[in-house]
């Protein structure tokens, strides 16, 4: 076993074992129990009562953080050439369509999100095995493939991200920097935990929010009362 930090014991020393906690509550002890040198993701995990192995029972959607994330995204515009200049203007890293459809296919992904039009399509769900195991593959779901590729990028600059339950039924995204204030970390984790419990799937039956849990990069996890969601 690990022997402990004195940081570590300093984090542990403040979490009431066994509590369950107001999600203000947790969201001011989370920065009090963090002590990393750099500007920690804080990180919302979400159990959901459903069998992600049933179609019926898929929870995937969108939602835009009203405070963002915190980090810069990486975006690239998959597009026709009289779309560059509004991709652009927008705030895309990375705009084109063959050279960038030519790196991809030579390995290169550095980027965080791919917006692209309906009528490339063809061309983008070619680079599906590289894409799709990486998550960035192009999505009309989650608005990634539209014509208003300038809104879809003022959108995902401002805090919009796409999420989806894994195999073991848990929803994980980031809500936020340790630097945001408590306040700014609790409204990004309502909206959130407020757009996942409207996609509960008519097929779930039982419980639907099973367990909360916030943490940042390197804390401990501090477990959150679902009653709490919007206090």
């Amino acid at each position: 076993m690990s022997k402990l930090t004195k940081n570590r014991k300093l984090a542990l020393s403040k979490i009431e074992p066994g509590k369950v906690y107001k999600l203000s509550e947790a969201a001011q002890i989370l920065k009090e129990v963090s002590f990393t040198k750099f500007d920690a993701s804080v990180d919302i995990d979400v159990r959901l009562g459903v069998d992600p192995r049933k179609a019926n029972q898929m929870v995937r959607g969108v939602v835009t953080l009203p405070h963002g994330t915190g980090k810069q995204t990486r975006v690239l515009v998959l597009c026709t050439p009289d779309k560059e200049q509004e991709a652009t203007e927008a705030g895309a890293d990375y705009v084109g369509l063959d050279e960038y459809i030519d790196k991809i296919k030579g390995g290169w992904t550095d980027v965080d999100v791919i917006i692209t039009m309906p009528s490339v399509m063809a061309k983008v769900g070619a680079l599906g095995r590289i894409l799709g195991p990486r998550g960035l593959m192009p999505n009309p779901k989650t608005g990634t493939v539209t014509m208003e590729v300038g809104k879809a990028v003022k959108e995902v600059k401002s805090g919009k991200i796409d999420f989806k339950v894994d195999k073991f039924g848990i929803v994980h995204t980031s809500v936020g920097k340790l630097s945001f204030e408590p306040n700014m970390l609790s409204d990004n984790a309502h909206e959130f935990l407020n757009t996942v419990i409207k996609l509960k799937p008519s097929a779930a039956k039982g419980t639907y929010i099973k367990s909360i849990y916030l943490s940042s990069t390197m804390s401990p996890g501090l477990q959150i009362d679902p009653r709490s969601i919007n206090e």
